[in-house]
């Protein structure tokens, strides 16, 4: 029998999948999950993360895999967030049916999951489970950090780092989207 395996989303892996065996569409309702644009990345984005207990949780996005094996879904999405090796364990998160959610996952996000996912009848659920950061440390950045970052930024690190908030599904409405958009005229642009 094939597993049920749905892969979460909130940012770019809903508009760019690339590789990342998923069936389409995205659907709109995925768990209530607490995501803000709090992580620097390497190439100048400000990227949306799980950020426990910081933030208010908003419904993020979910999709079927198109593949029934649970350490095949893992291994295509750490090759599709370029996750070293070494870091999968910590930065793919997964629940599986019959995995209790003590122990797992931080500050109840795997209990959410896992209510959510019983309640689909699905057998395992992965999801990116990177941590905030800002100025190459695991910190959790103020708004005010965010907006002077993101106003320093020029040419193409600024377009990417545009393109990317105004292409974050409309249901990620965060307090920092919300400044972000107020404060640098960066609005949503219609989901894809």
């Amino acid at each position: 029998m094939a597993k049920s395996i749905a892969c979460l989303g909130w940012g770019s892996l809903i508009w760019d999948t690339r590789s990342l065996p998923v069936r389409r569409p995205w659907f709109v309702d995925g768990p209530l999950l607490p995501i803000e644009f709090a992580r620097q990345s390497d190439d100048g984005r400000i990227t949306l993360v799980l950020a426990p207990g910081l933030v208010p949780p908003v419904r993020s996005l979910w999709s079927l895999m198109s593949v029934d094996v649970l350490d095949e879904a893992r291994e295509s999405l750490r090759k599709r967030e370029n996750i070293p090796e070494k870091n999968a364990a910590a930065y793919i998160g997964h629940w599986t049916k019959g995995m209790g959610a003590e122990g797992i996952g931080a500050e109840g996000i795997v209990g959410h999951i896992k209510s959510w996912a019983e309640r689909l009848g699905l057998e395992a659920v992965i999801w990116t489970n990177l941590p905030p950061k800002f100025n190459r440390r695991e910190e959790f950045p103020t708004a005010d950090q965010v907006l002077a970052y993101l106003r320093s930024l020029e040419h193409e690190s600024r377009q990417n780092a545009e393109r990317y908030i105004r292409l974050a599904p409309q249901q990620i409405d965060t307090e920092y989207r919300r400044t972000i958009e107020r404060e640098l005229g960066w609005g949503r642009v219609a989901d894809l």
